[in-house]
């Protein structure tokens, strides 16, 4: 799993992989986070329970549906720079514990067609998530106005995922 930042007109690009769709979603996610703060700072360093085995870290936990993976990928991101403009924070080593299809419950209760499509076609995908917040005030951050639609790419590639997204800035 891994993410690179490129260089885009006017824009910030992240190419991403994975073995799995949730570890090339992971994967985005942080190129977003390298792409708005070069150093974020450690889970000890940003935490006021610093040292304090008692008090696990807090964790952000998000939940997104879309009609579609490559839409699943960009409502995720888009919710990313919501809740940084919301909570003050920028959230970092993040974790996708599920993305998955869903079947509609008219499609004959949820079960899929041969063609993974379910038996009407139709069904949305779902992500459950989670992420550590740094505050801004504690970090020299910029801004990632946008996700966009703009090259995407979310594809199986020899057995891996491969992600490209821009970013307006």
């Amino acid at each position: 799993m891994g993410f690179e930042l490129r260089a885009h007109t006017a824009d910030v690009a992240v190419a991403a992989s994975g073995d799995t769709l949730e570890s090339v979603f992971a994967a985005v996610a942080d190129g977003l986070a390298a792409a708005m703060c070069d150093d974020v700072p450690p889970p000890d360093e940003t935490s006021e329970t610093a040292g304090d085995d008692s008090t696990p870290e807090a964790r952000v936990s998000l939940s997104v549906t879309a009609e579609n993976r490559e839409a699943l990928l960009f409502d995720y991101l888009d919710e990313l720079i919501y809740l940084r403009d919301v909570r003050g924070e920028l959230l970092v080593d993040n974790r996708v514990e599920r993305v998955e299809r869903v079947a509609d419950e008219r499609d004959g209760a949820g079960s899929d067609g041969a063609d993974g499509k379910g038996a009407g076609g139709d069904a949305s995908w779902t992500l459950e998530a989670s992420a550590r917040g740094v505050p801004l005030a504690e970090i020299d951050a910029r801004d990632v106005k946008a996700v966009t639609y703009s090259e995407m790419r979310l594809e199986a590639v020899d057995g891996k995922w491969e992600a490209y997204v821009v970013f307006d800035v």
